[in-house]
């Protein structure tokens, strides 16, 4: 069996993981404004009826288990690897990520804002696409594995040929996505997918 080293590069992944499902979670709502770069996890516990099941997993604001969606916020410029770590740590594109995402949820037609929780950590940019991916492994999140789209944006003038994503599909409300294309499942197509998926969660409680 190989030595366990806690340098190594998956180590730290999730070392960078367990901080962030340990953080504390605060209302998606009442985020107030603050710096850096990072990744993150949202929460669900409401009464849109397909995602009931996430009350077995999400009893309380304290006692939040399964995430509906993880993602992440790289600063400006990471891609191309000219990123003053200073200047990431300066930034707000983390808090602007969820900012996004709030606004979502509040334009959706059949979502409370007030039934979304999320756990956010501030981590050095090199760390960020390992820490997301980690976490995206374990839990398999509703919108990430079966439901696309929710971090979307306005593709703007001239690309709206493409298909409206899934989660536009069941849950209307973004302007932007009435200009696309039909989305490629149906509303049945996309709900029994929703079912399929919590036939095969397996986290344990």
């Amino acid at each position: 069996m190989k030595p366990y080293n806690p340098l190594e590069k998956e180590n730290l992944g999730k070392s960078v993981a367990e901080s962030l499902l340990n953080s504390p979670p605060v209302p998606l709502g009442e985020i107030k404004t603050f710096k850096g770069a990072g990744i993150y996890a949202i929460y669900y516990n409401g009464k849109f009826e397909p995602y009931l099941p996430f009350q077995k997993w999400n009893t309380s604001a304290t006692e939040l288990r399964l995430p509906i969606y993880v993602g992440k916020a790289i600063p400006s410029g990471a891609r191309k690897g000219n990123v003053d770590p200073e200047v990431s740590a300066r930034g707000t594109d983390l808090y602007k990520r969820l900012e996004d995402h709030r606004k979502s949820v509040v334009k959706a037609t059949n979502l409370e804002v007030t039934d979304f929780w999320c756990r956010y950590l501030t981590v050095d940019d090199i760390w960020i696409p390992l820490g997301e991916s980690l976490i995206i492994q374990l839990y398999r999140p509703l919108w990430n594995s079966v439901v696309d789209g929710f971090g979307n944006h306005d593709p703007g003038s001239g690309r709206y040929k493409g298909a409206r994503p899934s989660w536009d599909a069941i849950h209307p409300g973004r302007s932007w996505a009435t200009k696309c294309a039909p989305a490629k499942l149906s509303e049945e197509n996309i709900l029994k997918k929703i079912s399929d998926y919590w036939s095969t969660q397996t986290l344990v409680l």
